[in-house]
């Protein structure tokens, strides 16, 4: 998902036209970023490395994960083009691709922090969780 026209910049300052839908293409690719994001752990990787770029072990101390699962992830992240890698000497760096998904995955993930905290303080429950099994 690189950022191009007709993609992420049309998120920002809203479509051109907006009585026209994205292209089945489009939608399809965003469908599948969306679904690649839809595994907590590729999340919690995506979140990791908007914050600064990182190797697969300090990846998988922060996300708390086993090297082989992580690899595996920033690999299928990599494929779809969210992340990309570079090499360090022997040490391979990943870092995100794409900063319109890292404005995506915070949007998203501090909606979500701020509805929990909100819920907090009224009834335990009442807004926490509502998305959850929710996914098709």
């Amino acid at each position: 998902m690189a950022a191009g026209a007709g993609s992420f910049e049309s998120f920002e300052g809203g479509f051109d036209d907006p009585s026209v839908d994205p292209s089945p293409e489009v939608l399809a690719e965003a469908a599948a970023a969306f679904g690649l994001l839809a595994s907590s752990a590729r999340l919690h990787l995506v979140w990791a490395l908007a914050q600064g770029e990182s190797d697969v072990s300090g990846l998988a101390e922060r996300v708390g994960g086993a090297l082989p699962a992580i690899s595996q992830h920033l690999a299928k992240l990599k494929l779809a083009g969210l992340v990309r890698s570079r090499r360090e000497g022997r040490r391979v760096v990943y870092l995100v691709d794409d900063p319109h998904v890292v404005t995506i995955v915070r949007l998203m993930v501090g909606q979500l922090a701020d509805r929990r905290a909100e819920g907090a303080g009224t009834h335990p429950g009442a807004r926490a969780g509502r998305l959850r099994g929710l996914g098709a």
